[in-house]
């Protein structure tokens, strides 16, 4: 079984910064594109940032300049450090991790973590 762990998150002012950690762990399985989304209260799941393998990255035009979406190789990990942080940043933030495994091309969650930004 793949385990997709997510750390980070918490409250913070406006214009403040925090970072994101995303670890995927198990056995006999291949990373592939890594990225962050984030739900916030009565809206749909939206894309963040995302990365593949050869570090090309994407970012949703409402964070570009504030947010940097990076990985660990080698720890099958990603980062997301976000700054300048608003209020419309507040969302819970779920990182997506997809894999190759014993034959098959699949996709998992983490578990999801709070972002808060106060005004």
């Amino acid at each position: 079984q793949v385990q997709v762990v997510e750390s980070g998150g918490g409250l913070v002012q406006a214009g403040g910064s925090l970072r994101l950690s995303c670890a995927v762990s198990g056995r006999d399985f291949r990373i592939n594109d890594m990225g962050y989304y984030r739900q916030a209260p009565g809206k749909e799941r939206e894309l963040v940032a995302s990365i593949t393998t050869s570090l090309t990255t994407i970012y949703a035009d409402s964070v570009k300049g504030r947010f940097t979406i990076s990985r660990d190789n080698a720890a099958n990990t990603v980062y997301l450090q976000m700054t300048s942080l608003k209020p419309e940043d507040t969302a819970v933030y779920y990182c997506k991790a997809e894999y190759y495994l014993r034959g098959f091309y699949s996709f998992r969650w983490g578990q999801g973590t709070q972002v808060t930004v106060s005004s």
